[in-house]
Formats: C-alpha cells, structure tokens, sequence
C-alpha cells in the first residue's frame, strides 16, 4: 500500500485519481488547507509527516484563464501563478524529504498547454510549461536519492474544469474528442506502480474539436 496526497481531488482529474488509487488499494489524502495559504500548508504538511512518511505527491489542483492579457487583472494572474505553479513547488519542497525516505514520487498535471502556444492562453500556458521544466529540472536534482518526477499533459479532458472556470468554450463531449478522467487516473496509477521512472506523457483525444458557449 502506497501513502500519499493529492491535491485538486475535490473535482475533474483529481478526483478520479484519488479514487483510482483508493480502488486500487493505496491511502491518498487530501489536503484541505487553500493552497494559498503557506503557513496553514505547512501545518497541515506536519500533521501528515507525524503518523509517517508518504510515498507520492500528486499535484492535480489547477485553474484555467484564457483571454486577452490586457483584460486579465494583476489579482487574477498572480491567483492562478500562485495555484498552478507556486503551490506546487512549495508542497514538493516540503515532502521532499519525506519522499527521499521512501523513494517516492512526485506526479505533476500539467496541460497540453504546457508544450504548445494558443491564443489567450499566455497566463496559464505559462504556469503549465513553468511546472512541466521544473519537474523536469527537478528529477534530476534529485534522481540519486531515488526520488521519480513525472509529468502528465493532458489535452481537453471531460471535467468541470470549464464550468468552474466560466471559460467561453469547451470540449465537444463526444468519445473521440474528449479524454475521460479516469483514464488519466489510470496511467497516474501506472507511473506510481511503475519500477522505472516515467519523466513525461501527454494525452490527447483522437480528434480535434471545441465549441463555443
């Protein structure tokens, strides 16, 4: 049985990844503290590391943004920066240690975003490919120790990711043009049950298709 948080599990992929691994016989968590609030993550980071070490991290939590960056406020950018990139550079700092113990894993949800430019997607592309290089970056920092980094991007996904989000388009929610959740679930599962270290993989639906709201 592997030991471990994610993050975002309330909704969309992490949900499902959460109920993957709890199916499948593992012990996710969910942190429950904003992951703006530092010093109420540490807290709560403490209280996990004191019943005993963990053996992954999975960083699903994200929000999205896409428009015109004159339009986008100071507020809003520094939120979204603050979720999909700094939130998950400080909780992989803080498990870290934890992580060396076990020879754990650290699992980044990324975005197609994260490898490819779109129109008003400048904020959160940026935030995507900033988690992807560090992931990137930070496996072999600390490969030695026997820690494994990993990066999932997945393309349009069946979530409510765009509601939540009050985006102006979504995914056509027909089988061949949206990525079901658990599937992404599945290959989470796969990377931590995986002896090697999986660095990089990106989802995509077999066609290419959005509509407008």
């Amino acid at each position: 049985m592997l030991r471990g948080v994610v993050t975002g599990a309330s909704s969309g992929i992490g949900k499902a990844i959460f109920e993957e691994l709890k199916s499948s016989g593992h012990q996710p968590l969910i942190l429950e503290s904003r992951l703006q609030n530092t010093k109420s993550l540490q807290s709560e980071i403490k209280d996990i590391l004191s019943v005993g070490d963990i053996d992954f991290l999975i960083n699903s939590a994200g929000v999205g943004l896409f428009e015109p960056l004159e339009t986008i406020s100071i507020k809003r950018i520094e939120n979204l920066i603050q979720i999909n990139l700094i939130a998950p550079i400080v909780l992989s700092k803080l498990f870290l240690p934890s992580l060396k113990k076990t020879r754990g894993k650290i699992i980044n949800i990324t975005s197609i975003e994260a490898i490819k430019a779109s129109k008003f997607s400048s904020i959160y592309s940026a935030s995507k490919a900033g988690l992807r290089h560090f992931s990137a970056s930070l496996f072999e920092e600390v490969r030695k120790s026997g820690v494994g980094v990993s990066t999932i991007n997945p393309d349009l996904t069946d979530t409510e990711f765009f509601d939540k989000n009050s985006l102006k388009f979504e995914p056509i929610k027909e089988r061949d043009f949206v990525i079901d959740p658990q599937e992404i679930a599945k290959i989470t599962l796969m990377i931590l049950e995986n002896k090697s270290v999986i660095n990089d993989i990106t989802i995509r639906p077999q066609k290419v298709g959005i509509k407008k709201r």
